[in-house]
């Protein structure tokens, strides 16, 4: 099995491909220390469940409700994976939602989290989560701590086991594509990275699957230009939302 450094060696010199990205997301993946979570196995009708922020969001239509529709689950990276699971899973033909809200941090997830998540009942619910906890700091006057962000998530999640005990939690990794235009590295790192600690310590004690996105992205910044994958460096492009989906299917094993 090829590491990571063995696949942007052949990707660098042979040439970037999306067709590549199913790899990259492999080499990634199995490069990650101490998060162990079994994968993710499917039952008839299961309920999967996006939560996040902007990213996930995406522009989706918020008065929508019907699942597996592009209204529902927007134009962004939660459409690319709901496509791939729908198509490799229909036997089991699972249910799908997006609920994420632009602008998010934590504290707004608990506030509507009875009618945006529970009221759901999903069986997987997938979490991207804290980049505005960071770059509201720097931006919007938030006063926020990465302490703040760990207490805040812990709650959330022990209070969603309590509600729905067998619900499998997926937590996507926070992060930022250096040389995007608006990631000033010197206020963003390393300070940026105490939240993404927090978010795999988080997920460890959670037994929860850990999705490694910045680990993703550091690695393509290697085999294309930052802004190849998000120009802004926080919400992904078209090459950018493939490559969060195909990180994504590996971590929990709904890709195949």
């Amino acid at each position: 099995m090829n590491t990571r450094r063995d696949f942007l060696k052949k990707g660098i010199c042979g040439g970037l491909s999306l067709a590549m990205l199913p790899e990259l997301a492999r080499a990634v993946v199995n490069e990650q220390n101490g998060i162990h979570a079994p994968k993710i196995s499917l039952k008839r009708n299961s309920v999967i469940l996006f939560q996040g922020d902007s990213i996930t969001d995406c522009g989706r239509k918020r008065e929508a409700t019907n699942c597996n529709t592009f209204d529902m689950l927007g134009p962004g990276y939660v459409l690319l994976t709901a496509t791939q699971i729908l198509k490799t899973h229909a036997a089991l033909q699972p249910k799908i939602y997006n609920r994420g809200i632009s602008g998010n941090k934590v504290f707004q997830l608990r506030e509507r989290w009875e009618a945006d998540a529970l009221a759901f009942m999903p069986d997987v619910l997938s979490i991207l989560i804290g980049v505005n906890d960071f770059w509201h700091k720097l931006s919007s006057g938030y006063k926020g701590t990465v302490e703040v962000y760990d207490e805040d998530l812990r709650d959330l999640l022990q209070y969603t086991k309590e509600k729905l005990p067998d619900v499998r939690l997926v937590l996507c990794e926070p992060f930022a594509v250096k040389g995007g235009s608006a990631i000033e590295e010197s206020r963003w790192f390393p300070f940026f990275d105490e939240y993404r600690e927090s978010l795999k310590k988080i997920a460890s004690d959670f037994n929860a699957v850990h999705v490694p996105f910045q680990s993703a992205f550091d690695a393509a910044t290697k085999l294309a230009p930052a802004r190849y994958w998000s120009n802004d460096g926080v919400h992904p492009d078209l090459p950018g939302r493939q490559l969060m989906a195909d990180v994504w299917l590996e971590a929990t094993g709904l890709g195949k």
